[in-house]
């Protein structure tokens, strides 16, 4: 294959990504970019990209990275906030179900 990016694209098809972009959904303080989120055993596992708390389903929600082992929907994480763990279930995108019509 011969297009820019190639060899990493490949690498990765090949390898399988070490992380992976995931949704997190918790109760408590709002969860801020940047912030760790931690494994059950306390170790980091990923890193938060963004958040805000979401009228629509109550909670607050947010993206971010986590290593691959623990990117399953419903994976209980730890996340810290303001040197405090709270926790955070890795949770499905979209947050809210979308509510359109495809045409087939």
């Amino acid at each position: 294959m011969d297009f820019p990016g190639a060899a990493v694209i490949m690498a990765q098809v090949k390898d399988k990504p070490r992380r992976r972009r995931v949704g997190l959904t918790s109760v408590g303080p709002a969860i801020r970019p940047h912030m760790a989120i931690l494994g059950p055993e306390g170790r980091p596992v990923g890193t938060v990209t963004s958040g805000c708390p979401s009228p629509c389903l109550g909670k607050n929600i947010a993206m971010g990275y986590v290593e691959a082992a623990h990117s399953r929907a419903g994976t209980e994480l730890t996340v810290e906030v303001r040197k405090k763990q709270h926790p955070a279930v890795i949770t499905k995108m979209p947050f809210v179900p979308t509510q359109y019509y495809m045409a087939k």
